[in-house]
């Protein structure tokens, strides 16, 4: 492996873990995520600083309720890359048994964790040992992590640098705004099956909705 392909495993590897559910045994690795990019990548480490700088300052159990009203309780800022782009449609259990049939071929055997495949923490899990067909995978749903990153940013969330770190190992330009993010979704679908209007009703997350 490549010392980039090793700078981006840490960062896809630390970044799975910072985007799981933060029980006791995630929580236990700050100290090693912040020291591990710390020594690699000195810009990644600055875009995890406020999630880690946070946690460590916080009852474990807000940051617990803070992580399930965040990602669990609202779509808004959901981690599941393909509900961005098919919704809660029949396209989508296709495409999640694409994202199940790439983990089989590649070799590469993930833990049980009871998540779709399309959850960004266990394709960060992949990408970190398959670095090239990870990054190529996360750029297929480009649209979808930086739809994620732009609202987090909205939210004034301190994971929003944790998904900025993801979508800095990726090329081009990330947008700099959500109306650039739609076009990116409408102009380069992850499959061949659709290309997303902005006003696709599949985009459910980008909707306004009361409270988050």
């Amino acid at each position: 492996m490549s010392r980039a392909d090793a700078r981006r495993a840490i960062v896809y590897q630390a970044a799975s873990i910072c985007l799981s559910y933060p029980d006791e045994e995630v929580l236990g690795f700050a100290d090693v995520v912040g020291d591990a990019l710390g020594e690699t990548d000195p810009a990644a480490a600055a875009a995890f600083a406020p999630l880690l700088d946070w946690w460590a300052g916080t009852p474990a159990a807000e940051v617990q309720r803070t992580y399930v009203d965040l990602f669990d309780m609202s779509k808004r800022h959901a981690l599941y890359l393909s509900y961005w782009t098919d919704g809660d449609t029949r396209r989508r259990g296709v495409v999640l048994t694409e994202f199940k049939q790439r983990y089989r071929e590649s070799g590469v055997v993930l833990g049980d964790t009871g998540e779709l495949p399309d959850h960004l923490p266990l394709v960060l899990e992949f990408a970190r040992h398959r670095p090239d067909e990870g990054a190529d995978l996360l750029q297929s749903y480009r649209a979808s992590l930086e739809l994620i990153r732009l609202a987090l940013d909205e939210r004034s969330s301190p994971y929003a640098g944790v998904v900025a770190a993801v979508c800095a190992t990726l090329p081009g330009r990330s947008p700099e705004d959500r109306q650039q993010a739609m076009a990116m979704a409408a102009a380069g679908p992850p499959s061949e099956s659709v290309g997303l209007d902005p006003y696709d009703p599949r985009l459910i997350p980008l909707q306004p909705t009361g409270g988050r």
